[in-house]
């Protein structure tokens, strides 16, 4: 095993955004031995001052060396005292004031506050800034007589440098006073900032699992380990894949202090009365984890996971098509179970894959479903619609199956009809604006009136851009892989600039846009089109945003505090949807009324959905509040055993005012949920 010499970690996003994670960090670094630990630098864009503020407050262990502001300074941290033969590299082909000239040509780049600002470093807002824009700044910078580099990242910050001043460069310079070759570097980061540091041919490295595309594209190909936890649970995976840690720590008991915490999190976690789970609630979370493994297995069939136990319900001439495999459930609930060690739950996880994808269209079309009793496949849904998220999540599923399993022939085997699933789905970016055009009813909410660019599918299709990367990449197709890389980042920049609505000032377009900007929000709306959208909160689409990374973590806070506030967990976890909309409302349809299913606070009109909430649970683990998911996982568990018949029948849906379960019992993917949800906690488990 290679022995590292220098460990250099970007901050924010990196080992920083889970306090719980942060303080695993720190005691598995304090545990290397003194003899074998490796220097230890951080390295982020964070000026000095604030890069000292934020080590004062957190949890992170003492550095050896800091590189601060994007690789313009370096700080023995030990010493206490600026390199300024560091320093003194920058200088040649630097005017600071003749940057800012330059810069204020371009109207649409706003100077960032003096607090981000540095004598080797010139910061910038520009949203949303493509290749060729970034490219005539820098042309214009240099026919100006500048020496200079330029760092664009996260969609919006771009930083003006000296030639050389970048994280990988400074990291090198270290290297060298230090007497440190490439080969003995290990570093980690997130965004496209960090891109440099990956860059030298021998220096190995960590990519979180929250990374930006932009990072994973850039280090297609090279020595780096793709985590598949995100922030500082990343960095210990990574950590450990390395050698450099025996062991990641056990956080049982451990204590996250509350200012670790963003300030709208810290309110939640001092005003509520939740706090660690006793004895006995661990006790009935086990019991829940058998029953749910129980209910999972009620619905594996030789083609796959049936939607609901096929034994346990009964079946009229309108819902004969639960006697099926569906594409979106069944994806759902492989990527749920995976965790699941368990042959005949693998073995149907095998084959509700391969039974979609064996029946997928000439033109790539997922079947909305394919009937267990005749084998046939059924390409619509109510009234004839497709079913975009289908394909959706079936390219996800697909991608994690694969990293769990390692089932590299499985992936050989299936890669073409991937390819032909993204054809298909990218033909439905018609006006080829990264979005898809999604027909009314044409997901999940079969029954509700959203379309156009609606949330939930543009989330799937972000993140299904960045699964199809890491496939190609897994192929050995190392181009395909960046273009479809490049993609989801431009995906993910669009949502963000589409979705979040905020005031701004610059020249408005239309109609819709002028009604846009109207004011802020604390979440990403559920739908656009032309004409119009709907403010109304899609929780399932939000969550999915964070845990896909498609939020920043600083939105991922503001829209987590936004439905805590609204009560999306009331009666129980959670509704699908805030608030339900009434009759008389612009977004009511006629066909809500039938059979009585879309009234408010029923089914997709802001019903509360077990499998939602399963999500929801592992939304607050990933921001770092263990003790209260616990609780939430406690309160879904105690939903799933509500039963219409018996207990523990993992029930479709549940009313959002009465707290009643409805719907078809042992349903595939509330199970699923549960399981997943269970695991990541990490709690007393014993396998079933």
């Amino acid at each position: 095993m290679k022995r590292f010499r220098l460990f250099s970690t970007d901050l924010d996003g990196t080992v920083v955004g889970k306090p719980d994670a942060t303080l695993a960090f720190r005691l598995a670094w304090d545990s290397i031995p003194k003899e074998r630990r490796p220097l230890l630098c951080y390295n982020s864009g964070r000026l000095l001052e604030h890069t000292l503020e934020l080590l004062r407050e957190s949890d992170l262990p003492e550095s050896d060396y800091l590189i601060c502001g994007v690789g313009t300074l370096i700080h023995d941290a030990k010493e206490k005292k600026v390199l300024k033969e560091f320093s003194a590299t920058l200088t040649g082909g630097w005017d600071k004031e003749k940057v800012r000239e330059v810069m204020l040509r371009y109207p649409e780049a706003r100077e960032q506050p003096g607090r981000y600002q540095h004598k080797f470093k010139s910061s910038w807002y520009i949203y949303d800034a493509g290749p060729d824009k970034i490219e005539a700044i820098e042309k214009e910078l240099e026919e100006a007589g500048l020496k200079i580099t330029l760092v664009y990242s996260s969609s919006r910050d771009l930083d003006v440098l000296p030639e050389y001043a970048n994280k990988g460069n400074a990291l090198l310079w270290l290297a060298d006073m230090l007497g440190i070759d490439e080969s003995e570097i290990l570093v980690a980061g997130d965004t496209g900032n960090d891109i440099s540091m990956f860059q030298p041919d021998h220096v190995a490295g960590i990519a979180v699992e929250n990374a930006q595309p932009e990072l994973l594209a850039a280090t297609v190909n090279k020595e780096v380990f793709k985590a598949t936890e995100p922030f500082a649970d990343g960095v210990l995976q990574g950590l450990l894949h390395f050698g450099v840690i025996a062991e990641i720590p056990d956080m049982t008991g451990r204590q996250v202090k509350n200012r670790s915490y963003s300030p709208q999190i810290r309110a939640v976690l001092k005003s509520e009365v939740f706090g660690k789970l006793d004895k006995q609630q661990i006790e009935y979370l086990d019991l829940a984890y058998e029953k749910a493994v129980a209910a999972l297995k009620k619905n594996i069939t030789p083609l796959g996971f049936s939607a609901c136990s096929l034994t346990n319900n009964t079946f009229d001439s309108t819902d004969q098509n639960y006697r099926s495999i569906w594409a979106r459930d069944g994806s759902i609930t492989v990527i749920q179970s995976l965790g699941l060690e368990d042959e005949d739950v693998r073995h149907c996880q095998e084959k509700t894959l391969s039974t979609l994808l064996d029946n997928i269209s000439d033109l790539g079309q997922v079947p909305s479903n394919v009937s267990i009793l005749s084998g046939s496949p059924d390409y619509s849904g109510v009234g004839g619609i497709c079913s975009i998220d289908s394909g959706l999540w079936l390219v996800i599923a697909f991608y994690h199956y694969i990293r769990e399993t390692r089932d590299y022939e499985f992936l050989r085997r299936w890669a073409p009809e991937i390819r032909r699933i993204m054809l298909w789905l990218s033909a439905h970016d018609s006006n080829n604006d990264t979005l898809l055009e999604i027909p009314e009813a044409g997901d999940w909410m079969d029954l509700f009136g959203h379309s156009y660019n609606v949330l939930y599918d543009e989330v799937l299709w972000f993140y299904c851009n960045l699964c199809s990367g890491r496939v190609e990449e897994l192929l050995g197709r190392y181009n395909e892989a960046g273009t479809f890389l490049r993609k989801a980042q431009e995906i993910k920049e669009t949502i963000n600039r589409s979705f979040w609505p905020s005031e701004r000032s610059e020249i408005l377009k239309n109609f819709s846009e002028q009604q846009f900007s109207i004011g802020d929000t604390h979440y990403l709306i559920a739908e656009i089109t032309p004409f119009g959208f709907d403010w109304r909160c899609d929780v399932l689409a939000n969550i999915l945003a964070a845990l896909f990374n498609v939020l920043s973590i600083d939105r991922a806070h503001k829209a987590f505090r936004f439905m805590w506030g609204v009560g999306v967990n009331e009666p129980a976890p959670v509704a699908n949807l805030y608030p339900p909309v009434s009759a008389g409302d612009p977004d009511w349809r006629p066909y809500f009324t039938v059979n009585l299913l879309n009234l408010p606070h029923h089914y997709h009109n802001g019903g509360i959905w077990p499998f939602i909430g399963s999500y929801w649970v592992q939304f607050i683990s990933r921001l770092g509040m263990k003790d209260l998911a616990g609780q939430e996982l406690y309160r879904l568990a105690q939903v799933n055993e509500k039963g219409v018949a018996g207990d523990w029948e993992f029930n479709e849906w549940v009313h959002g005012l009465t707290g009643r379960p409805l719907g078809k019992s042992f349903q595939a993917w509330s199970a699923a949920g549960y399981i997943k949800a269970y695991r990541d906690l990490k709690l007393s488990f014993t396998p079933v």
